[in-house]
């Protein structure tokens, strides 16, 4: 082989080691810009629950907090006694002392934006129409439950997180199924009548 020959080659060389180089650069930067992205609208979803009281009202319920920097887009809340999942919660909402209130705002579908807190059920009573001790044991009794909440970034990462009476950090999944029914919107006053009304369909 000449050296012409020779000069030609190794150039040939160096120019697919330098288009190898630039691809793998390109690779990097791109990857570095998605975890950029990712980042930027990470979500960070609490789920717990909560009892407050004061001179006029007693009431317990249950929030949602996202504490990232993206809005966390809620698909599943599923409701847990001892690892198996309950269809509704009526037979808590059966067992509530007299004279509650309530109010629920629907979670599955909802976006849960960065810093914004959301009251998901809340059920209040005049202080004066239950006491302490018996506030402590409700909430004691619904705080026999898991929450299991499946959430996405804007981008479709997902993440499950175990909430109510403790809450645990979030997971990783591959996708998040949307639930079908709504577990607070089914403690409605407006379902409530319907379940006394149709007693056979329980």
């Amino acid at each position: 082989m000449g050296n012409g020959n020779k000069a030609e080659m190794l150039i040939a060389i160096c120019a697919v080691i330098t288009s190898a180089i630039a691809v793998f650069i390109a690779w990097d930067q791109g990857r570095v810009m998605r975890a950029q992205q990712h980042g930027s609208v990470y979500p960070v979803l609490q789920a717990d629950g909560y009892v407050s009281a004061d001179l006029h009202v007693r009431e317990i319920g249950v929030r949602f907090r996202n504490s990232g920097v993206g809005p966390a887009l809620i698909e599943s809340v599923d409701m847990l006694k001892d690892g198996e999942r309950l269809e509704n919660l009526k037979a808590y909402r059966d067992e509530l002392p007299d004279g509650y209130d309530l109010s629920w705002t629907s979670m599955v579908g909802r976006a849960v934006a960065p810093g914004e807190t959301i009251n998901a059920l809340r059920i209040s009573w005049p202080a004066e129409s239950i006491s302490a001790v018996v506030q402590a044991e409700t909430a004691a009794k619904w705080g026999e439950l898991t929450m299991n909440v499946c959430y996405c970034s804007v981008f479709q990462r997902c993440w499950e997180v175990e909430g109510l009476a403790l809450n645990s950090p979030a997971r990783r999944v591959k996708a998040c199924t949307r639930s079908e029914e709504d577990v607070f919107e089914n403690l409605s006053p407006v379902n409530q009548v319907q379940d006394e009304l149709n007693p056979e369909l329980e």
